[in-house]
């Protein structure tokens, strides 16, 4: 007979309340960063993700891939440019953008999915008219980049009863123009549209930091108006993540999270734990 150590007893304990509170609600997951990289983050990212889906939650996952487009797009001899954390995207890098999203990245991830045990749908924002979408405000810089402006949010609540939904950020036009969408902001519009209760977003450093160049200046806890304030002087990868972040909040998501994916199992630290991980935003 063996018997579970005191400290993985108490590991359990700690997480009780968490599983009773969260228990039937919904959980916006932006997938990306290192997590989607490292083959054991992966897979950890996987089974975390089944675990909340045994325990009671509904996870939704909306991904980009970012570092594979990147690399197919160098691979075929494409520039590559970013203008505040958005990619700079003409035709010919949607098309290699989607070709990656959907016939590489979401299909790994439902493929894990179901290899862990729970059942998954992959979807594009283009599927069931999913996503609605417009040009990006800067268009002229940044070209076919789409901004998300509604959620049907039919689609997504039918799959979510039996299946965990596995969103790529893509859509298209009225006009059926298709364009580039930032995963981070879809994965806002997703939260809020769906009245989550929280949107977790997963990255590659510890949270939002007060200065990008120093790792211990972690902000671990903030409210909507102090990133609102905040967000002119932020650049890079984190401005479109804060963003979202207060998207999903005005939208009444209950909070939402920055974590460092890197990790291994992040989405449970942050979910799970008293102490959490990286930085939450609140109303």
């Amino acid at each position: 007979m063996t018997s579970e150590s005191p400290g993985s007893v108490a590991t359990l304990l700690e997480a009780l309340p968490y599983i009773r509170e969260f228990h039937g609600r919904t959980v916006v997951i932006k997938y990306g960063g290192a997590a989607m990289r490292d083959e054991e983050l992966k897979e950890g990212f996987a089974t975390d993700v089944v675990l909340l889906k045994y325990v009671g939650l509904n996870p939704v996952i909306v991904h980009g891939g970012g570092p594979d487009i990147t690399n197919y797009m160098e691979r075929l001899g494409m520039e590559v440019k970013f203008v505040e954390g958005v990619r700079v995207s003409d035709p010919a890098t949607v098309e290699v953008a989607k070709m990656v999203l959907l016939g590489k990245v979401n299909s790994d991830i439902v493929s894990r999915l179901n290899r862990h045990g729970q059942p998954a749908v992959g979807l594009s924002g283009e599927d069931g008219t999913l996503f609605h979408v417009r040009p990006h405000p800067d268009a002229e810089r940044v070209g076919f980049v789409g901004d998300v402006e509604r959620v049907d949010v039919d689609v997504l609540n039918h799959i979510a009863e039996d299946y965990i939904p596995v969103v790529a950020s893509a859509g298209t036009d009225s006009e059926g123009n298709s364009y580039n969408v930032n995963a981070d902001t879809a994965a806002g519009k997703v939260a809020a549209a769906l009245d989550a209760h929280k949107a977790i977003f997963l990255t590659d450093i510890a949270g939002w930091l007060a200065d990008p160049e120093d790792p211990d200046s972690l902000i671990s806890t903030a409210d909507a108006e102090q990133v609102e304030r905040a967000l002119a002087d932020v650049s890079g990868g984190m401005r479109p993540k804060l963003g979202a972040c207060i998207e999903a909040i005005r939208g009444g998501t209950g909070s939402a999270h920055i974590i460092d994916g890197s990790m291994p199992h992040s989405l449970l630290l942050e979910l799970f734990t008293d102490a959490g991980i990286g930085t939450k935003i609140v109303p």
